[in-house]
């Protein structure tokens, strides 16, 4: 395992590490016994880091978290996120009372006494631009109930206001073979200004596995079926933006990665992993195969130049084109 430093923060985290969206809910069914056998198998294996939330499954990954680092504070990192719980519109979410108890929360369900990286959870670019939640976190860093913060944008755009802020450490961001811009616009200012960058949906859902076939049906309570077309949140959080049989047929064309790279889903993961800008890649996972096939991306062949460049013309001539959603 490598370890690459969140932006200018001490943490020192896992190049790959795991989200907990999937084993928390809206993934369709889960098994608590599988997901914690699933942390443990990740913590061996030098994973030392873990991205949650206080809205997945309503606190559930933020449980599971606890009973499977019990004993581990000191060793292993987690970044959790809030205001999701509330509504994200309202200003009164983002108060020093309401984020305090978000933080409050969240830190009795993890059983900890600090949180290592807090984030605002996709807040809406109002909120960004009015930068008073973050004289809030300031307070809680200096009560010192979390230790660093972050947010986790949409949009490119909403990523560069992020940065305008000194305090800020580190941005999540959805970045995948389909979903490159960030690459060219936003990286590259982060790098300047020494914030990490966390790549959160690395696989577009499952479809950089290619797994999935055009006739492929998800249970009722999986986002994948419930937010295909941006429904209940964000349509780039479920399979990239992209119109579910748009991306089996991109997926396919892109199957060529694999070769050498033992899978799609390896080979899509080291994709990520060779940008510079990148902390840690987060995928998710709900079995303990899931999370051996995700590490065997760090043994993966690296890209020649050519590949890079193919890649690249690829996502502008066939993918940019058909991705929905602020991006």
């Amino acid at each position: 395992m490598n370890y690459r430093q969140i932006g200018s923060t001490d943490l020192k985290v896992s190049e790959l590490s795991f989200g907990t969206w999937a084993i928390g809910g809206s993934w369709g069914s889960t098994n608590d016994e599988e997901s914690l056998r699933g942390l443990n198998w990740a913590m061996d294996a030098g994973v030392n880091f873990f991205d949650t939330a206080d809205v997945y499954g309503d606190g559930h990954a933020e449980e599971l978290l606890a009973k499977a680092t019990k004993g581990r504070h000191e060793e292993i990192h987690i970044a959790t996120k809030f205001a999701r719980g509330g509504d994200i519109h309202d200003p009164k979410t983002y108060s020093l009372e309401s984020v305090s108890q978000y933080a409050e929360n969240s830190l009795k369900r993890l059983g900890r006494e600090q949180i290592d990286l807090f984030q605002i959870h996709c807040p809406p670019i109002e909120i960004l631009r009015d930068g008073q939640v973050f004289d809030v976190l300031n307070r809680l860093k200096e009560q010192g109930k979390i230790r660093y913060y972050g947010v986790s944008v949409e949009t490119v755009e909403e990523g560069l206001l992020c940065l305008e802020n000194p305090d800020v450490s580190s941005l999540q961001v959805i970045f995948n073979l389909f979903r490159q811009k960030p690459a060219t616009e936003l990286f590259p200012v982060a790098a300047q200004k020494n914030v990490g960058i966390l790549a959160r949906v690395p696989l577009a859902s499952g479809l950089l596995t290619g797994k999935f076939k055009r006739d492929a049906k998800f249970e009722e309570d999986d986002h994948r079926n419930f937010n295909r077309d941006g429904q209940a949140f964000n349509v780039g959080e479920t399979f990239a933006g992209l119109e579910f049989n748009k991306g089996v047929e991109l997926t396919e064309k892109l199957s060529w990665i694999s070769e050498g790279r033992g899978n799609m889903t390896q080979a899509s993961l080291k994709w990520i992993l060779e940008h510079e800008a990148i902390s840690s890649v987060i995928p998710g996972f709900k079995t303990v195969a899931q999370v051996e096939d995700n590490l065997q991306a760090l043994k993966a062949a690296p890209y020649s130049a050519e590949e890079l460049k193919k890649i690249e013309q690829f996502y502008k001539q066939e993918v940019a084109s058909n991705i929905r959603g602020p991006y």
